[in-house]
């Protein structure tokens, strides 16, 4: 793949610790704790969350979330809003996370915002789980009211266990919504094949590593491995003529596709992207220079699931949700 990659394998193999990384561990210990209902109370309950939440996500309601799109643009900065919510098992509430997307988009337009922002949803939000006709069914309703407003649309991926129904109906999607985005996770031992399959000129690919806690016989385990991942899939991409959407905080991953994405997308753009709250001088740096990024900025009341995985994506931050956790304040 050239420079960057080969010495990030060279790093990796010189890397004898990686095995006594804490990390790894700390990340499924997080992931563990994310399902579990009594962790979620006491968390949710704890006198700090609050003051934790707002680090990542701006608020419950579209305001908030439209005020956060706002600010990004002064910055610089475009965005993609997101209602939070998933795993759903009740129609009616797949019909309200619709109703709140139409509502979101309308305020977008209303703002002047159609030109940085987007939108993103979770098809589990949109009742995967129950009936794959409609989720697709109210995934298109999504995507004709952005199209209308003119804004565009990413559909999220969740764990392994939904990638195959994911891809299907964004395949469906882009026959009438072709510019409709998808996301791949680098981490998945499938993903080069699924790049390939989506790598073509007008593809609108977000690159992440994943959030997710996948076994090792559908996942990459280590640092080393995914990053190695992460750089043969954006080369796939970008050689292909896809629009790759950079998604990570990783410096070393970030400086990487800076030099590989000109190198070898005969000039074809790109962009950064970034979560809200996390790392955002290097956001600024970015654009400053001359990078276009995008902020995901999402907002609701089902916010503990998306807080466990930025937990588990720097376990650094466990101290926080520990603070929150067994604060008596």
């Amino acid at each position: 793949m050239g420079a960057p990659r080969d010495a990030w394998d060279s790093h990796s193999r010189t890397g004898g610790l990686a095995g006594l990384d804490p990390a790894p561990v700390l990340r499924h210990v997080i992931l563990w704790a994310s399902r579990r209902s009594v962790i979620k109370q006491a968390i949710t309950r704890a006198p700090l969350t609050r003051e934790l939440v707002r680090r990542f996500v701006p608020g419950e309601d579209v305001e908030s979330c439209v005020a956060a799109a706002r600010e990004l643009r002064a910055r610089g900065l475009q965005s993609s809003l997101v209602h939070l919510g998933e795993d759903t098992h009740d129609t009616a509430a797949a019909r309200a996370a619709v109703d709140a997307y139409r509502a979101l988009i309308v305020r977008i337009a209303d703002e002047g915002l159609s030109d940085v922002a987007e939108v993103a949803f979770k098809l589990s939000a949109l009742g995967q789980a129950l009936d794959e006709s409609m989720a697709f069914d109210y995934a298109a309703a999504v995507c004709e009211a952005a199209r209308g407003a003119g804004i565009d649309v990413t559909v999220d991926m969740e764990d392994h266990t939904t990638t195959d129904s994911t891809l299907r109906i964004v395949r469906r999607l882009r026959a009438d919504y072709p510019d409709t985005g998808a996301v791949l996770q680098a981490s998945l031992h499938r993903s080069p094949e699924d790049c390939e399959a989506l790598a073509h000129p007008g593809s609108r690919i977000r690159l992440c590593k994943g959030a997710y806690q996948e076994p090792p016989n559908v996942a990459w385990q280590t640092r080393g491995e995914v990053r190695s991942a992460y750089l043969r899939c954006l080369e796939i991409l970008a050689r292909g003529g896809a629009y790759p959407m950079v998604a990570t905080h990783d410096a070393m991953l970030i400086s990487a596709a800076r030099q590989v994405l000109p190198a070898v997308s005969d000039g074809n753009p790109h962009e950064f992207q970034m979560l809200y709250g996390i790392r955002p001088d290097e956001q600024r740096r970015l654009a400053g220079s001359g990078e276009r990024v995008r902020v995901y900025v999402p907002y609701g009341t089902q916010w503990y699931g998306y807080l466990m995985r930025r937990m588990a994506e720097r376990p650094a931050n466990l101290s926080l949700v520990a603070r929150a956790l067994f604060s008596r304040n």
